[in-house]
């Protein structure tokens, strides 16, 4: 009884072993399965984020380049039509003008016809003022090269004038601290 005991035990341990023996064998294959399985999704994963990136990089590229487009046109249009303001605020005192030349050919008052004039004169400049356009200063002012143009040079009646201004021949304008035509003057020496 003994042996059929250690022959029954002997069989059991074999096939134990065949057992553990077979199993191990399909783990191992299942396991390089696994592992190509593993690197077949990490590639395809690195595929998928490419092909992403691909697409963001060329939307961004797209993107960049309508607002490249729209500024370009922007800034053409402002080139274009940046005095609309300007002439816009301005019409008005074409208005006037043609009024006055229309009232000028029956006028007999002549002073009243001037007043007309010095009226729309001093609208059109306090349009371009609120442009921020100004007239240069010129009487009696120390000639300056920066704002000043001189034509002429006369000797000055008092030593006070002398390099002063004495005479504007050319009014002279500033848009916004920026000279946009000199001042012809005449100056003292």
């Amino acid at each position: 009884m003994n042996e059929e005991k250690k022959d029954e035990e002997l069989k059991e341990t074999q096939q134990a072993t065949e057992t553990a023996e077979t199993a191990s064998e399909p783990n191992q294959d299942t396991q390089e399965e696994e592992k190509q399985l593993t690197t077949e999704e990490q590639l395809e994963a690195a595929n998928t984020e490419i092909a992403s990136l691909k697409d963001q990089l060329l939307r961004k590229i797209a993107e960049f380049d309508n607002y490249r487009k729209r500024t370009i046109k922007e800034k053409t249009e402002l080139i274009l039509n940046g005095g609309e303001k300007t002439i816009v605020s301005i019409l008005p005192v074409i208005d006037d003008m043609e009024r006055a030349l229309k009232n000028m050919k029956s006028a007999e008052d002549v002073n009243a016809v001037v007043e007309g004039v010095e009226l729309i004169y001093k609208k059109f400049m306090d349009i371009l003022g609120k442009q921020g356009v100004s007239i240069i200063e010129t009487t009696e002012t120390n000639f300056d090269v920066d704002i000043h143009e001189a034509v002429a040079q006369l000797p000055s009646p008092t030593p006070e004038l002398k390099g002063k201004v004495m005479d504007c021949t050319l009014t002279g304008y500033k848009l916004n601290d920026k000279v946009i035509r000199h001042a012809q003057v005449v100056v003292g020496v």
